[in-house]
């Protein structure tokens, strides 16, 4: 039995006009007009409300939408029904599916997907299945294509105070393609393998947006005696193979717990809380004293048999913290547990206190919450609630991704009771004679345009399947059509990148634009190479490539300029030029580099040297 089973979608923005509008598909700082709405759940044509839907309206969230003109209209703001579908998103959904081999319906449907997180105005999102049933090669296996839809990507969220969430429809409305793959990966790593490659066959259709948030991956984890966790979401690539891991040992954890909850016959417990503010009124927690000041409450709820489970000393065992993240999305900052007290304040003889009132014994555990009233309790019976799934073991829900490579609690996994007929879009019709031009005319595959790159701009093999894999290509090929600068390009997508990430630079904001600038200008002459990583760095920080050139002091030399600064370099050290003769050079070229990098090309530098030091030889 494999000891991971994991599915990925790839939710892909279009570089089209908005799917049911004319507006541009671009994001802007602008807010533009503002309004507020409530959204609330509704039921499917089954009769059915999702479960997904009612945890989220039980949060009972107020949403306030930024319309920015020119990229958001009457379509957006939910006053104005959509128009037809727009045909250039719709033909690169097509061609995606015919380069994945998948079937593509004879009619392509839209459905409305009921979403009320605010992050659609109209309280759901509108999605089409255009293929299913297609397969991908990765290092000779078959990756089964369970289908490939044609949607609207969501809003994009600005802000969140309290209960107040504020988003801007700039990218509400920009057509994604959804690609699903059956459950086939069973490594970690090999989870990334096959993102790469769809991303490469989506961006070689040339219809795709590239950059940080445009393309994003949705995990669906298990693993033996497990249950399926989707991770939605996650944008960094390379961080795949660890979402999966943590999210495996995560699985593995609530396993164990439930093992030793039912060895030691551990029951559900009642989800109820009681009141204690009076028992901890004096209390010096900072959190209890402040909810307490403000009028709120301190409820608590006891845990029979789950003492050391929620969490262990190896802290190997944390149910407490995932209890803590179900509170969390009633609004509270957290709860405490008896597993980690006495401790922020909360004293032993308040703990035994607590022990005493619920007469519990050493096997037994508790669980208490201090907020608002009408936050506390929800918070702490959903807490609750939480610690009884661990007697069943792993929950099926949705987590978000975090920065680190692990995840939180999102909300319950959602099931097909969210999906019904859209009324206001036509059908597509699919005819043959489309699909057969569509598989007559595809793009290049992924390696077909490694090998053409490996040709065309003389990198080596390795270095291009890494540009297509890493999907650097299409820049790459753009800033290499001064051939000149081939092989410093491949050098700085693949090397310099990484470095630049590794010293903290935030290359999210190292647009396009702004790197073929910098090339624009090392062919213009401007700078030498060897200063292409600190130009990158300085534009990463929000610099223009004349700001950058003249911060760093740079500004190509000439020829009679570079020869004096040598010069000078070897008259300082004549004696042991005279001593070392020749073999000065290597010693010296150091030196000089001090004081050309970045404005002399380091083989012209290592050239000029050599000429000024047998000229001074010759005396």
């Amino acid at each position: 039995m494999h000891q991971l089973t994991c599915g990925i979608e790839i939710h892909q923005q279009l570089d089209t006009h908005k799917l049911f509008c004319s507006c541009r598909s671009r994001l802007v700082e602008e807010e533009g007009k503002c309004f507020r709405r409530r959204l609330r759940p509704t039921q499917s044509e089954m009769g059915e409300i999702d479960r997904a839907v009612l945890a989220q309206a039980e949060r009972r969230m107020h949403f306030t939408y930024q319309a920015p003109s020119d990229v958001s209209c009457l379509v957006e703001a939910d006053e104005e029904p959509p128009h037809d579908a727009d045909e250039e998103a719709m033909q690169a959904s097509l061609i995606v599916s015919a380069m994945l081999n998948c079937r593509v319906m004879d009619e392509v449907h839209f459905m409305r997907k009921i979403v009320i997180d605010g992050s659609n105005t109209s309280g759901f999102q509108r999605t089409a299945l255009v293929a299913v049933d297609g397969h991908l090669d990765v290092n000779g296996r078959k990756i089964g294509i369970l289908s490939l839809c044609l949607e609207e990507d969501a809003a994009r969220k600005v802000e969140t105070k309290d209960r107040e969430v504020t988003y801007r429809l700039d990218r509400l409305g920009i057509p994604l393609i959804e690609i699903a793959t059956a459950p086939d990966m069973h490594d970690p790593d090999e989870v990334k393998e096959v993102a790469q490659r769809l991303g490469s066959i989506l961006r070689s259709t040339r219809k795709v947006k590239r950059g940080l948030g445009t393309i994003r991956e949705d995990l669906n984890i298990s693993i033996p005696d497990g249950a399926r966790v989707e991770i939605k979401g996650a944008q960094d690539l390379s961080l795949l193979p660890t979402y999966v891991r943590n999210e495996m040992e995560r699985q593995r954890s609530l396993i164990e717990i439930r093992h030793m909850l039912r060895e030691r016959g551990a029951l559900p417990v009642p989800v109820a809380a009681r009141d204690i503010s009076v028992l901890l009124k004096d209390s010096r927690s900072k959190v209890i004293h402040s909810a307490l000041s403000k009028g709120g409450k301190v409820f608590c709820s006891a845990l029979p048999l789950f003492a050391g489970v929620m969490r262990s000393p190896d802290s190997k065992l944390r149910l407490g913290a995932e209890m803590a993240q179900h509170a969390r999305s009633r609004g509270v900052a957290g709860i405490f547990h008896s597993d980690e007290l006495p401790a922020y304040g909360i004293t032993a003889e308040e703990v035994q206190a607590i022990r005493k009132e619920f007469a519990l014994g050493d096997g037994d555990a508790f669980a208490l919450c201090a907020d608002a009233a009408d936050r506390a309790e929800p918070a702490l019976l959903a807490a609750v609630a939480r610690a009884n799934q661990a007697l069943i073991g792993v929950p099926e829900e949705t987590r978000d991704p975090l920065p680190d490579g692990t995840s939180v609690y999102s909300r319950p996994l959602p099931g097909a009771g969210r999906m019904y007929p859209e009324t206001d879009v036509k059908p597509i019709l699919i005819g043959r004679d489309r699909l057969e031009s569509i598989r007559q005319n595809l793009p290049e595959l992924p390696e077909e345009r490694m090998a053409r790159i490996s040709r065309e701009y003389g990198v080596n093999e390795q270095q291009s399947r890494q540009l297509v894999k890493d999907g650097f290509d299409e820049l790459f090929e753009e800033v290499a059509k001064d051939r000149a600068v081939a092989a410093v390009a491949a050098r700085t997508f693949l090397s310099t990148y990484p470095e630049l990430q590794k010293d903290g630079v935030g290359l999210e904001t190292l647009t396009d634009a702004r790197v073929k600038e910098a090339f624009a200008a090392l062919s213009a002459g401007r700078f030498a190479k060897e200063a292409l990583p600190a130009v990158l760095k300085e534009l990463a920080n929000g610099s223009t490539v004349e700001k950058a050139v003249s911060a760093l002091g740079l500004g190509s030399l000439d020829q009679g300029d570079a020869a004096g600064i040598i010069d000078a370099i070897i008259k300082e050290r004549a004696d042991f030029v005279r001593e070392k003769g020749e073999n000065a050079v290597g010693p010296l070229m150091g030196v000089a580099m001090k004081e050309l990098r970045g404005k002399v090309d380091g083989k012209q530098a290592a050239d000029l040297l050599k000429e000024r030091v047998q000229a001074f030889l010759r005396g």
